[in-house]
């Protein structure tokens, strides 16, 4: 147990599927494990494991915001030997060519600040995704017929952002679309040896300013959730 996880030892698999919205991890967790138990209710981040495949995972809400999710991430590699770290989130596209539902993972994630610019200083690191976790999702993707896009994502600071500039520049150079927590989880796991990835769902459109319904988001995931499992497990 930890100060943010109430979780006993032995309760968190070494694969960890990390969805900010912890409705969207009890979801994920009733929609597409079995044995199913509750591990985690601390502050109302709820978490969960059970198995896919005969695999041991834990679907652990990680909140909004790189902060947030450096609390848990920490915690998780820390104090319950969390080795796979997958993000499945949603993300706003930046380029044209990018549909709603499709799927993007991230290569890079570029940021402003992250809770590890103060261990960096004056360094411009670039934290990137595991290449094996990022292959193996890529193939699930293609062998499922979903729209998939490989590159370089924002992970941002804030939601409301005022900074047309800066999303026109971001745009200019390839940017596939923004989330806020990506970055700061692979800083975490290159920082302790862990293998990262984010898979995400495009549920809003920066450009065409399109948008799911809140009602469809849920139901849309479901093949980001797929992928993150088949490309933990290949």
């Amino acid at each position: 147990m930890t100060i943010h996880i109430g979780a006993a030892p032995g309760d968190i698999a070494e694969t960890v599927l990390l969805p900010g919205d912890p409705y969207r991890a009890r979801w994920a967790a009733e929609t597409f494990l079995e044995d199913v138990r509750l591990v985690n209710e601390v502050r109302g981040m709820l978490g969960y494991s059970g198995t896919w495949k005969g695999h041991p995972v834990t679907i652990q809400g990680s909140g909004m915001g790189m902060p947030s999710l450096s609390i848990y991430v920490n915690e998780l590699i820390r104090d319950y030997g969390a080795k796979t770290l997958i993000r499945i989130g949603s993300c706003g596209a930046m380029q044209e060519k990018i549909g709603l539902r499709d799927i993007l993972l991230a290569m890079t994630a570029s940021s402003i600040s992250t809770p590890s610019a103060g261990i960096f200083r004056e360094l411009n690191f670039a934290p990137c995704a595991d290449y094996g976790l990022l292959a193996a999702a890529h193939a699930a993707a293609v062998a499922r017929g979903v729209p998939v896009h490989a590159g370089g994502i924002y992970s941002a600071d804030v939601f409301y952002d005022e900074r047309p500039d800066l999303n026109e520049q971001m745009t200019r150079h390839g940017i596939l679309g923004v989330e806020m927590e990506a970055a700061e989880l692979y800083n975490l796991a290159h920082r302790h040896g862990c293998r990262a990835l984010a898979v995400l769902t495009v549920s809003d459109h920066l450009i065409t300013r399109e948008a799911l319904p809140s009602a469809e988001r849920e139901t849309s995931f479901a093949n980001m959730i797929e992928i993150a499992l088949e490309a933990a497990f290949p």
